[in-house]
């Protein structure tokens, strides 16, 4: 439709075009007016008339006071015969000079021919658009099933390397060896090794696999054709598995080269564990990308990467040795990690001389690599909404709880009761957070609505952690149930505020029971294997491997683990609650408090083991 739109609007400019260089030719702009015979009879018996010109069937008369007029006559009819027959007598002639012009070149062409020819001119030129708008129409239905790949050739401008990805030593370390291969294939031919089929990048969204992968083919100075899995299956059959042939044929001609299948997820999934059963389009494009990886030469310089982030959903045949080799995965940013991409992403922003980006590494535990350039962007326009020339710590600071739970939202209106309340949630948050010994260190805390959260807690960790004990998840059961906790002891009652933190603690009482096998009561074991069935968005199948007897078991010790944390978090609160109330008058007077405040009233934490960055 667009295409029809375009070239009508060219034949509709060619044809204003045409007209107005038809009536360039048409004559001058003076205005003749066109009179009658015996008009012109009468002011020659008048003796008024200075030159008559016969042009064709047209007398073009000029008068003594220079008026010109046009007269048409009979077709083939001479002016000496016309004037003799109204008796136009010879004397009145005498003075009046009369010419015929030869009606020849332009003026006979854009008169005679022009009229006739130019609508056919028209009508073609309109049916030549039509029918080359039909002709590319039916190339596109032809070509629909050829691949819609991205074509990136890094020259000079905008060529990725390794250099600019912050982070990920040991993935890059493991990428580094398949440029070596797209280099230099001859040195491992030689010694018989065969070029690695597939590389398959695992990790968390927003870790850098794409960047990865695109730094690959920087290095290696190789095309580079990225598709996403889900582009493959369209509604007609057989498209996808016609774009998976499309694709390595167009890799194959440019080999060596790097294909690209970004959340190959979307084709790879485990064939027969959808409702549709075995034959439908999404597995018959996964049986061709199959097909097509088996069917490269062992000297084919074609490295096929794929990225996702559910490796748990894929095909078996997908893995297996021959098609993605290796397998590369990419871990959430460390502390030293974290610092060197904000240093990446800060680069082309005014960053204040005092601003200190280890400290924002360290509040950012947790966070990914597209966390973090979200995180400056964030800083970034609350420095230019505040008319800042540069960007300060505290932008930053904003910018890390809007990121994390949302933006402030100080004009909410609660009333002064729920404004009570949630000082006290907060603050029974805070002080069993303190004094617990595994609980990470409590950084702020604050009472303005952020999000959907009425007031947070944030507590960041001393270090990064990836190995956590059972006496940590104990500890954190207590944090969440501690807000609910206060408000039952202060009010007699509580309040539908703490449903996220009973939600969160009862979830980790679960794993601590059917995941991790951290119950003394059934065993070191797990509980429960789940297979995907996906229909309409939604997991509808879970195989229980135990019987019900051991499921109540498992919910008597998933109270219990709750139990655990709700003694401690009520010893804490019992015992400190002159402190409880200060925190409380504080938060209703400023609604915030900052770590070095917190700590003048309660005191500097004993000791704290990491955790990741959490907010209650």
């Amino acid at each position: 439709m667009k295409k029809l739109i375009k070239n009508f609007f060219i034949f509709f400019v060619v044809f204003l075009l045409l007209a107005a260089l038809f009536s360039s030719f048409s004559g001058s702009d003076e205005k003749i007016a066109t009179v009658g015979i015996e008009n012109m009879i009468s002011t020659l018996n008048d003796g008024q008339v200075s030159s008559i010109v016969v042009r064709g069937d047209t007398l073009e008369v000029t008068l003594k006071d220079d008026t010109r007029e046009n007269v048409r006559k009979e077709t083939g009819e001479s002016l000496s015969s016309l004037l003799a027959n109204f008796n136009v007598a010879s004397d009145k002639l005498a003075d009046v000079k009369i010419s015929v012009a030869d009606e020849s070149g332009w003026d006979y062409w854009l008169t005679t021919i022009v009229p006739f020819v130019l609508p056919v001119v028209l009508i073609g030129v309109f049916l030549f658009f039509m029918m080359r708008g039909l002709q590319n129409a039916n190339s596109r239905a032809m070509s629909f099933g050829q691949s819609t790949a991205k074509d990136f050739r890094p020259d000079a401008k905008n060529r990725t390397t390794f250099k600019d990805v912050a982070g990920s030593k040991e993935a890059k370390e493991e990428l580094q060896e398949i440029v070596e291969f797209l280099r230099f294939p001859k040195k491992f031919h030689e010694l018989g090794a065969k070029i690695p089929r597939g590389v398959l990048l695992l990790g968390a969204p927003g870790t850098g696999k794409t960047l990865l992968a695109r730094s690959v083919a920087g290095e290696a100075q190789v095309p580079f054709f990225h598709m996403s899995g889900s582009e493959f299956v369209e509604m007609f059959v057989g498209v996808g598995a016609s774009r998976v042939r499309s694709l390595f044929d167009k890799a194959k001609h440019n080999a060596p080269c790097i294909l690209f299948i970004d959340e190959i997820d979307a084709v790879g999934r485990k064939r027969g564990a959808g409702l549709g059963g075995s034959h439908d389009e999404r597995e018959q494009t996964l049986n061709q990308i199959l097909v097509e990886m088996d069917g490269f030469e062992p000297t084919q310089n074609i490295i096929v990467i794929a990225a996702t982030n559910r490796p748990d959903v894929l095909d078996p045949a997908l893995l297996r040795p021959g098609r993605f080799d290796r397998r590369v995965t990419i871990d959430l940013p460390d502390l030293n990690d974290r610092e060197a991409i904000l240093k990446v992403h800060v680069q082309k922003k005014p960053l204040a001389k005092d601003a200190n980006l280890r400290t924002i590494a360290e509040r950012t535990a947790g966070f990914s690599g597209a966390d973090l350039a979200n995180l400056l962007n964030e800083a970034a326009i609350l420095a230019a909404r505040n008319s800042k020339k540069e960007i300060v710590n505290e932008d930053m600071f904003e910018a890390i709880e809007k990121v994390m739970i949302g933006p402030e939202r100080r004009s909410r209106v609660i009333t002064d009761k729920e404004k009570q309340i949630t000082a006290y949630h907060e603050a029974g948050h805070a002080l069993v957070a303190h004094y617990l010994p595994n609980a990470d260190p409590v950084h702020k805390i604050s009472i303005i609505s952020r999000g959907s959260a009425g007031g947070y807690t944030l507590k960041v960790p001393a270090e990064d952690r990836h190995m956590h004990a059972k006496s940590e998840f104990i500890d954190e059961i207590a944090v969440l149930l501690a807000g609910h906790l206060v408000e039952r002891k202060i009010y007699g009652e509580v309040t539908t505020g703490a449903t996220s933190d009973l939600r969160r603690a009862t979830e980790i009482a679960r794993r601590l029971v059917t995941d991790y096998g951290m119950s003394d009561n059934l065993g070191s074991r797990t509980y429960g294997e789940k297979e995907e069935m996906i229909f309409l968005g939604r997991e509808i199948h879970e195989q229980r491997n135990y019987s019900e007897k051991v499921a109540e078991r498992i919910d008597e010790e998933i109270s219990g683990f709750i139990m655990q944390g709700e003694v401690k978090a009520v010893a804490i609160i019992n015992e400190q609650k002159n402190a409880l109330e200060k925190i409380v008058a504080v938060l209703l007077d400023k609604e915030t408090i900052e770590r070095e405040e917190f700590e003048k009233i309660v005191g500097a934490k004993p000791g704290a083991n990491p955790d990741p960055v959490s907010a209650v």
